[in-house]
């Protein structure tokens, strides 16, 4: 078990922001691994949080249980199956902070163009079986590299405007499903050290009251500022990738 006073001010704040993304507002929990990397490595920090996402989920699914669009997860979940075997392939070789780059870059120009272009739009849009098979190969391979499914995986779903509780419910599900699959891979990579398996069975039971907090704010929110609050997330956290990115390029 980690017991460095330090990580656990990190990790605190970390588990906070994962309990709330599992709980619906799923796109924040892109900041629950580089937070934890502010005291650990980012490989360690990937190891420690799967556990805990995947016992949240536990929460989570059966909070929004028969509460999804079948439409999304048919066509995104295969595509999320390639892209998680990709990384898996490519773990050796992939550098975690262009990862970071890119869905950082992806996710900050995506929250710009709605509301520079598309905020005033109140259709939703058509459902598209290729743009969303191919928007989950590119979330199943941010969420196996670091956890950084989220913005990959609203620039589809997000513009189908779908109602709050069936948005959420989506996202849970299909997180759920990724992150279960990628306990296989994780296992051989040797991330459940007993180290690891200790310190998460610490950090869970800050993650699951914060989880259920966000079930009971999905389920009051409005659509619209619902709507306005995940696209801000979805930018606020692309700007904290780049910059997390860029500051470890220099």
């Amino acid at each position: 078990m980690i017991s460095d006073p330090w990580f656990y001010a990190a990790a605190v704040p970390a588990m906070i922001v994962l309990g709330l993304s599992k709980g619906g507002f799923s796109v924040i929990g892109m900041l629950t691994v580089p937070l934890l990397s502010i005291a650990i490595s980012p490989v360690q920090a990937a190891g420690i949080t799967l556990p805990i996402l995947i016992l949240s989920d536990v929460v989570a699914v059966s909070s929004y249980w028969r509460q999804w669009d079948k439409g999304v997860l048919a066509v995104m979940l295969p595509g999320a199956l390639v892209g998680i075997l990709i990384g898996w392939l490519t773990a050796a070789w992939v550098s975690e902070g262009m990862i970071r780059l890119i869905v950082g870059v992806v996710a900050v120009a995506f929250a710009l163009n709605y509301w520079l272009r598309h905020r005033r739009q109140a259709e939703a849009s058509a459902p598209n079986a290729a743009k969303g098979a191919f928007f989950g190969v590119i979330t199943g391979f941010a969420s196996f590299v670091s956890h950084a499914g989220g913005p990959p995986y609203q620039v589809y779903a997000a513009p189908l405007r779908l109602p709050p509780r069936i948005f959420a419910g989506t996202a849970v599900i299909f997180f759920a499903t990724v992150n279960t699959i990628k306990l296989v891979p994780y296992f051989f990579l040797g991330q459940f050290q007993q180290e690891n398996l200790l310190t998460s069975a610490i950090l869970l039971p800050i993650s699951i009251p914060a989880t259920i907090l966000g079930v009971w704010l999905v389920k009051r929110i409005d659509p619209k500022t619902f709507y306005e609050l995940i696209y801000s997330f979805i930018f606020v956290v692309g700007v904290f990738l780049v910059g997390q990115s860029i500051y470890g390029m220099v």
